[in-house]
């Protein structure tokens, strides 16, 4: 294929946004970095983004012991007061509006967890790390190319001023799924000659972006500027997964989808996809959201020439090769973001500055991204064409208050 101009997407409007944003206050501990901290002192977080996983993150913050929510901070004055009632926040460290998150990295914190729209994640992180705090970030990373490779950046500078950056997946957190994939990299499974992932969820609903610019904001999923359309924002998941077991980049992507129970205007409800990677390794994969009765699943297999990998979020882990393997996994969502808000303290008391978590998270975003391109213009894209063209996703802010 012809390494071409990527076409824009045809007859997609505009959308006014804003971004969720959170408010700086005192710091439990008081250097500028906790190198050398006592494993059970507390640090000072703030949390940028108060909407539905931003204030169920608190209560894990919360409940882990070893943090304390030190602000907050939303576009909606409604979603900072329920997020600082129920954590104690003062009313001073409550901050709305579009820069509250500047104000949150002038205050002094340890730390800040990032639950914005995925739009606003590169932009925040690296304001982050440039105010010396220790970042923790929802997937996905970011809703385009540029921001993916923003974040990269943004993990290399953490890394060189002694800062912890940690992006929250749950599988990739998972004991059980670790060991499966150490089994794969030790050979168990020979040579990868193919693969496929799937992610049929029955939620995701069929909902189109609100005609106002506060309504957007609200229900961002719908928005293909801040969330990414749900390829982006929900099966990832599965991406991640299947990126892991093959531990490459995808060379190039093509495919289709659409949409045939959401209405005109608002993001596809399913893809069909065939990603190849190095050595001739092709992937197939599917999503679909919407459907009433489907059974969720977030799966990823691979055949190798000695046996093969399958893993689903939702039930277990196993391999069949030279010696078998078969794990049980219950609750990932909340036990994963459990391993990884512990691990995140670890990382900072004990001065773990190689942020392993930002270059595969970099590598399954970007798979993301690339998929939905060669959907959205039903042709085969490549990677490097995807990273030369770097279309950048831009909302519309006009109206929102700053």
């Amino acid at each position: 294929m012809k390494n071409k101009s990527l076409p824009h997407p045809a007859s997609r409007r505009s959308f006014i946004t804003a971004t969720t944003v959170a408010a700086g206050a005192f710091s439990i501990l008081q250097p500028a970095t906790v190198f050398g901290a006592e494993a059970n002192s507390k640090l000072a977080i703030g949390l940028i983004g108060c909407g539905g996983r931003g204030a169920w993150i608190a209560n894990l913050f919360a409940q882990d012991g070893h943090y304390q929510l030190a602000a907050c901070a939303d576009y909606f004055q409604d979603r900072v007061d329920a997020v600082g009632n129920k954590h104690g926040i003062d009313a001073t460290r409550r901050y709305t509006g579009l820069n509250g998150y500047q104000k949150l990295l002038a205050g002094k914190l340890d730390a800040v967890v990032i639950e914005t729209p995925p739009y606003f994640h590169p932009e925040q992180a690296a304001a982050a790390v440039a105010a010396g705090k220790h970042v923790y970030i929802a997937k996905p990373i970011a809703v385009d190319a540029p921001g993916c490779v923003s974040i990269g950046e943004s993990g290399k500078k953490a890394s060189a001023n002694q800062l912890v950056f940690l992006v929250d997946f749950q599988i990739r957190a998972n004991e059980h799924f670790r060991e499966a994939i150490r089994r794969v990299r030790a050979g168990e499974i020979g040579k990868l000659i193919m693969g496929d992932a799937h992610y049929p969820w029955r939620g995701g609903g069929r909902g189109t972006p609100p005609a106002t610019a506060e309504g957007r904001l609200r229900q961002w999923y719908y928005v293909l500027e801040l969330g990414g359309d749900f390829i982006v924002e929900q099966s990832i998941h599965a991406l991640d997964w299947a990126t892991w077991i093959v531990n490459a980049d995808p060379v190039r992507a093509v495919g289709g989808g659409g949409r045939k129970v959401r209405p005109a205007g608002s993001i596809y409800d399913h893809f069909a996809l065939t990603y190849w990677f190095p050595d001739n390794v092709p992937l197939a994969f599917t999503c679909i959201q919407a459907i009433p009765e489907v059974k969720d699943e977030i799966t990823a297999r691979f055949f190798g020439t000695d046996g093969y990998i399958y893993g689903d979020y939702f039930s277990e882990v196993w391999i069949r090769g030279k010696e078998f393997l078969r794990q049980r996994v219950d609750n990932l969502y909340t036990t994963g973001t459990q391993v990884n808000i512990r691990e995140f303290h670890e990382a900072i008391t004990k001065g773990h500055y190689e942020n392993p978590t930002v270059a595969p998270s970099v590598r399954s975003n970007l798979t993301a991204v690339l998929g939905r391109e060669a959907a959205y213009h039903q042709t085969e894209i490549t990677l490097a064409q995807l990273l030369k063209e770097g279309r950048k996703l831009e909302p519309d802010l006009k109206g929102v208050k700053s």
